[in-house]
């Protein structure tokens, strides 16, 4: 059965405030430099790849956020269907 358009509209709701405890993320990957034990945060800057050093003790945090961003990519993926759900809906009561 397919849902109703008051439960698109809560799943909607929820997925938006989601987003929005996600929005302290970073885009990137972390890498290591060898043996070193030094890490780099990878990402693509006005097209070009550049690398940014990650501090000691910033490696917990800059992975976190870069799986924010993952997440965020996800939820965004979601709320996309969830709205077409909803203009298809809305389209059909015209």
């Amino acid at each position: 059965m397919p849902a109703s358009k008051w439960h698109l509209e809560q799943k909607r709701e929820r997925i938006v405030r989601d987003i929005n405890a996600h929005l302290d993320l970073l885009i990137g990957s972390v890498s290591s430099q060898g043996v070193s034990g030094r890490f780099n945060l990878t990402t693509k800057v006005e097209g070009k790849t550049t690398s940014r050093y990650i501090r000691a003790g910033m490696e917990k945090e800059v992975r976190r956020r870069t799986r924010r961003h993952l997440k965020l990519k996800a939820l965004l993926k979601e709320l996309a269907e969830v709205n077409w759900l909803l203009l298809k809906m809305e389209m059909e009561h015209l």
